[in-house]
């Protein structure tokens, strides 16, 4: 078994397979600063700059949303996380021009160990990252990152077509990644 963290996590993603959006809230609050911690951590070791994190984080909980019917409900939860979490350490890396693949060891630790070490400034840092935002912008990246609604419940509510919805969302995590680099 994982640990009581992962364990958690896999209930609310059941949960929110099974079409509760309100567990599914619940696990992307709770994965958010675990990743923020591990991407923080990872970028720093291999050497990305830390206005990176961010962006990994930012890309996982996508990929995370987009990808969680592919998650096999009867195995752990922190491999596929973690997996997902890797695969977007290495995009970064080689959005930089670095091919060297990172190894997958120990990451499921450190995700846990992110989130024991939150330091309870990411609240208010995403507070205050979406406040620069224009309005739009902050609806749709709370409804799909912060609320853990689909593309399909954000357009519906936005009067936006799916595909306006993706790319307004990537825009706005090119625009929320600016502000991190600043330190807005």
């Amino acid at each position: 078994m994982g640990s009581p963290k992962e364990e958690e996590w896999a209930v609310l993603m059941r949960a929110a397979i099974g079409g509760d959006a309100n567990a599914y809230r619940r696990l992307l609050s709770s994965l958010a600063p675990a990743l923020r911690g591990l991407a923080r951590r990872d970028c720093a070791r291999i050497g990305l700059p830390a206005g990176d994190a961010e962006d990994v984080v930012q890309e996982v909980l996508l990929a995370i949303h987009l990808k969680r019917d592919t998650w096999d409900v009867d195995r752990p939860i922190g491999p596929w996380i973690m997996a997902i979490a890797r695969n977007k350490l290495i995009d970064a890396r080689r959005r930089r021009g670095d091919k060297t693949p990172l190894p997958i060891d120990e990451l499921a630790e450190r995700l846990v160990a992110a989130e024991a070490a939150d330091d309870g400034l990411d609240r208010q840092d995403l507070d205050r990252m979406l406040g620069a935002l224009g309005e739009r912008q902050r609806d749709l990246v709370r409804s799909l990152s912060v609320e853990g609604r689909s593309i399909q419940e954000t357009a519906l509510r936005l009067g936006m077509s799916e595909g306006a919805v993706r790319v307004a969302l990537h825009r706005a995590i090119k625009s929320l990644a600016a502000l991190y680099r600043k330190g807005e």
